[in-house]
């Protein structure tokens, strides 16, 4: 039986929006420099495609090193208090990346951002870990993760407007202003426990300890964070989010540049184009998460939907860019299949791991997706450039994925009771 419908219902309402336009913001401030790669900001500085591909991916460099870190000050202190001060400190970085004049500039901008928004998707699952149940954590966690295809759907459309309205000077710094001035907002509507907020009974406040303590008695303890990082479900799912990340961020980044080379239309036109695919994630992911909390198999829907879109990354490459039309659509059906796992994806860690060390854990599997991150931003570049066309690249974000679902299909997933 399902009570968490009847289980402080205002929760959804109350945090779900918040926790959305939250990561939304950061999405647009770390995923509009594709535009700028494709707009012209290289010729403006003289970056050469090698190292405009780098310049790309520091920010995933940055957001590597600082994921543990940024975990354990949400976890021992306050949620809250950190994504206010990184809300501010990011719009300003990608405001400031409109205003540079050189490259060093830039790729200190670029690997700052990174630093400021390494703890923003941790503390955010941290978050939701503690407000949400079990039998609703894909949901919510979804609802978190859709900040992502959402966000580059319309900023796709709103920055290939701007940077053809002004120039890709004016996208970031008209881009990097309203993460400013959420972080008020945000302080003033978030509390870290619903133990501190006004808008929950007595009774709601009892209910909903009592159900998440529940939660905890069926997981195995585990004495501090060394034990929980040694344990082979957490090294796994290391790497199948690195390299899972590798596809996903290669394709993120170099998708814009993609549909100018292959399609050859405006800047405008590769904001639309660029959209469809996100149109794709953000139903999949919707519809993946209903039925993940529904029948609370999570590794169900991640490892088969990365097979998926790995065949759909290797079709497209056998056919080849003359068919653009055809390869199009399967990079559209691979968008979607990569975006769909991540609710339950994020959902079957705190259900593998104690309260004590899940939160940090979330960190240091997230820090390896930034790593993977990394790599894909910056080697589909490479190999683009070197290979003078995007064909090479699928093949490389295709070996990724097919190595992401050996390693999750052999993740051992907590019986359900």
């Amino acid at each position: 039986m399902n009570t968490t419908n009847k289980l402080a219902p205002s929760r959804w309402w109350r945090l779900i929006p918040i926790i959305f336009i939250t990561y939304s913001l950061a999405y647009l401030d770390r995923a509009n420099y594709g535009f700028a790669a494709a707009a012209g900001i290289n010729d403006d500085l003289g970056i050469t495609k090698g190292t405009s591909s780098l310049i790309g991916a520091l920010f995933f460099l940055g957001y590597f090193f600082f994921q543990v870190p940024g975990s354990i000050y949400a976890v021992k202190k306050s949620v809250r208090k950190l994504i206010f001060v990184c809300l501010i400190l990011w719009g300003l970085c990608a405001a400031l990346t409109g205003m540079v004049s050189n490259i060093a500039s830039l790729m200190i901008i670029r690997f700052v951002l990174g630093v400021v928004e390494a703890a923003v998707m941790p503390s955010m699952l941290i978050y939701i870990s503690t407000w949400f149940t079990k039998a609703e954590r894909s949901k919510a966690n979804t609802f978190l993760v859709l900040g992502n295809p959402v966000t580059v759907l319309w900023m796709s459309i709103v920055s290939a407007h701007l940077i053809d309205l002004y120039g890709w000077r004016e996208m970031f710094i008209i881009e990097g202003l309203p993460a400013v001035l959420w972080a008020f907002i945000w302080w003033v509507l978030v509390r870290d426990n619903p133990s501190e907020v006004t808008w929950l009974t007595a009774k709601e406040k009892a209910d909903f300890k009592a159900v998440m303590d529940k939660e905890q008695q069926n997981i195995k303890p585990m004495r501090n964070y060394g034990e929980a990082f040694r344990s082979a479900n957490v090294i796994k799912l290391c790497a199948v989010h690195a390299l899972w990340s590798i596809g996903v961020y290669g394709f993120m980044m170099w998708m814009p540049s993609i549909i100018k080379s292959a399609g050859n239309v405006d800047i405008v036109s590769v904001g639309w184009f660029a959209a469809i695919p996100y149109f794709v994630a953000i139903a999949m992911m919707i519809i993946v998460s209903f039925f993940s909390d529904k029948l609370q198999n999570r590794k169900l829907f991640v490892w088969p939907l990365l097979l998926i879109a790995t065949i759909a990354f290797f079709t497209s490459y056998v056919l080849g860019s003359e068919h653009f039309w055809i390869c199009f659509i399967l990079l559209s059906i691979a968008a979607g299949c990569m975006y769909a796992p991540y609710g339950p994806f994020f959902a079957l860690i705190p259900e593998l791991l104690p309260a004590n060390v899940s939160g940090v854990s979330i960190g240091l599997i997230n820090s390896f997706g930034a790593l993977g991150a990394f790599i894909g931003a910056w080697l589909v570049g490479v190999i683009n450039a070197v290979t003078g066309s995007a064909g090479a690249s699928y093949i490389f974000m295709g070996m990724a994925l097919v190595l992401s679902v050996i390693l999750m299909a052999s993740v051992k997933a907590p019986k359900n009771k």
